[in-house]
């Protein structure tokens, strides 16, 4: 991977909530066709670095670049023009529209029908239980069916980077598993992912690389096996 050009850069990141800094000039690099993640303990700064990418957080200063285009400077749909989408975390899914209709607001940036059905077509060939259930209101799903589907909805707008946001949480340890696989099956049709993630051994196993934040900054960095067996790492994150 390392020979692969950057598809996405954060340089030099501060955000604030308010007067408080929360991301403390944060540098990371995604290279096309990677996996990488980004552990850390609650309250790091995780999520907010995976929200200002997506441009639901201000950055305060620094840049996020993807290829040509200055990430920090555009609105949020714009970002998603650009190839970037996120699954959020908790899902965030639609309760009372159907999951047809859930992965069809996952593609509002297209007006191309047949380019919309073509996507639609692979989401339910990556998960079938979602086009057994098309017809169903998202509410009524399982939790792992309930991110399957926002997955899917992701999927829709054919990004180049999908950034997830703690994507086993709260699911049974099997259902993690068929989770992590079938992102392994994304990655592996071209998608680039970033994963923020609590179970960091889930992650360090299907990331390439890694990078350990804390309270805002990045701490450690390096490719994922390295990461896992840091004994820094372990203790802290692995419960070893």
């Amino acid at each position: 991977m390392t020979g692969k050009a950057a598809i996405l850069e954060i340089e030099s990141l501060r955000v604030k909530y308010g007067n408080v800094e929360v991301l403390h000039g944060i540098d990371l690099t995604v290279r096309q066709g990677e996996i990488v993640a980004i552990l850390g303990a609650n309250g790091a700064g995780k999520s907010t670095t995976l929200l200002t990418i997506s441009g639901l957080v201000q950055a305060a200063s620094g840049a996020i670049r993807c290829g040509d285009a200055e990430l920090h400077r555009l609105p949020g749909h714009e970002i998603v023009k650009r190839g970037i989408a996120q699954v959020p975390e908790g899902r965030r899914i639609f309760g009372t529209l159907s999951v047809q209709e859930n992965l069809s607001l996952g593609a509002f940036v297209c007006r191309d029908g047949a380019r919309v059905k073509d996507a639609m077509d692979r989401v339910y060939a990556l998960f079938p239980r979602l086009a057994e259930r098309r017809d169903q209101l998202g509410g009524t799903l399982s939790g792992g069916e309930q991110q399957m589907l926002a997955i899917g909805r992701a999927l829709m707008s054919s990004p180049r980077v999908l950034l997830l946001d703690e994507p086993s949480l709260g699911l049974a340890p099997l259902l993690v598993k068929a989770i992590f696989k079938t992102l392994e099956e994304i990655n592996r049709a071209g998608v680039t992912i970033l994963l923020v993630e609590q179970n960091a051994r889930a992650a360090l196993r299907l990331a390439h690389r890694g990078y350990v934040m804390e309270v805002g900054q990045i701490v450690l960095q390096g490719p994922a096996q390295e990461l896992a067996s840091n004994p820094e790492i372990q203790s802290a994150y692995l419960g070893s």
